[in-house]
């Protein structure tokens, strides 16, 4: 009779080692971390993608949520930190402002590697206030950036140039930050990507207005009616997953504890293990668990024995082909998967990783 074995789960400090080292291979040359985006509805399509997002958000896990709570990786992740920064300036507006877009800016290399999209100025984004408070969060803004970008991000808001047609019409008259700075884009609300936002402000003690209050009542919201269980996609239409939300509220509260979302803390637990229940991808479990933890819960563990085969089924971010257009048809097009491209990045879900086992120590 064959003798039965069982595997063991690799130690927590193993996991981390490795995550560290793979994050250090993957980066390039330029600082970036490769991406890859791609619509399974669509045969053949994965292209590179070379994108700021990735790279900063990458950087800010490790810078914030890892390096205090990794002494020996501290240097490896400073090494990684200053190559990444060298990038930057070449996703910085266009016109020398202190604000970031996805792609390269000078010259404009929106949809890179592909056939089609980039030939046509109408899939050109403007800069947007995730890319740019994640490259604030891991670089090293003045006073003067900041006071700057304060007033940026007002002038932008809802209501100052025109109201927010593409959400939940309680939320309408909300002053809250738009997700883009373009003169002609629509305002748009996007709940992870306001945290973002939010989180920066937080972090380098901006003073607060009628704008950051109305963000927050949002945040709030969604969660309180339970809409970002049911509709993610008009909660948080660039990443468009409950998972994704609850991450992003939960960092913001755990690091800041906004006495505004202090009543949603309940219901963002409770929605969390539900959620992590359902789960099949492990690095969406990861991001569940992570989010418990943050919460003070004691989630069960995660088996991180070849994770990495987990990172093809999962993305963290998505741009949606007709998110931007008001018309009511196309809108409700928009939330199908057909016309969603997503991004994938495997130093970014290395991060993911090394994340979670630094909280479960």
């Amino acid at each position: 009779m064959p003798r039965l074995t069982h595997r063991t789960a690799p130690p927590i400090e193993t996991v981390l080692h490795r995550a560290i080292q793979e994050i250090s291979r993957l980066q390039r040359a330029d600082g970036l971390f490769p991406a890859i985006r791609h619509n399974p509805h669509w045969p053949g399509y994965r292209r590179d993608d070379e994108n700021v997002f990735f790279t900063a958000i990458t950087v800010f896990t490790l810078q914030q949520h890892v390096r205090p709570h990794a002494p020996a990786w501290q240097q490896p992740i400073d090494r990684i930190s200053h190559r990444a920064r060298l990038a930057y300036p070449a996703f910085q507006n266009k016109d020398g402002l202190a604000t970031y877009n996805f792609w390269p800016t000078r010259p404009s290399r929106h949809f890179p590697n592909g056939w089609l999209f980039h030939r046509f100025d109408h899939f050109r984004i403007p800069d947007d206030i995730d890319d740019t408070a994640m490259v604030y969060l891991t670089n090293a803004p003045t006073e003067t950036d900041l006071n700057w970008l304060k007033t940026k991000l007002v002038q932008h808001a809802n209501g100052m140039q025109r109201f927010i047609r593409n959400t939940f019409p309680e939320y309408r008259n909300l002053r809250a930050y738009s997700t883009w700075f373009g003169k002609t884009m629509p305002v748009d609300f996007d709940v992870c990507a306001l945290s973002n936002l939010l989180y920066c402000i937080f972090r380098y003690g901006m003073p607060l207005n009628r704008h950051d209050a109305d963000s927050l009542a949002l945040l709030r919201g969604v969660v309180e009616s339970g809409q970002y269980l049911a509709e993610p996609f008009r909660c948080a239409p660039h990443y468009a997953r409950t998972s994704l939300i609850i991450y992003h509220i939960a960092r913001l509260i755990a690091d800041f504890t906004p006495a505004s979302l202090t009543a949603i803390h309940p219901r963002l637990v409770a929605d969390a293990e539900r959620e992590l229940t359902r789960a099949t991808n492990r690095v969406e479990k990861i991001l569940l668990a992570t989010s418990l933890l943050r919460l003070g819960q004691t989630p069960p563990d995660i088996d991180l024995d070849g994770i990495e085969q987990d990172f093809d089924g999962f993305h963290f971010f998505i741009a949606g082909l007709l998110t931007a257009y008001e018309q009511p048809v196309l809108r409700r097009l928009a939330t199908h998967p057909f016309v969603q491209v997503r991004w994938q990045c495997d130093a970014h879900c290395w991060a993911l990783v090394a994340e979670y086992c630094c909280l479960k120590k």
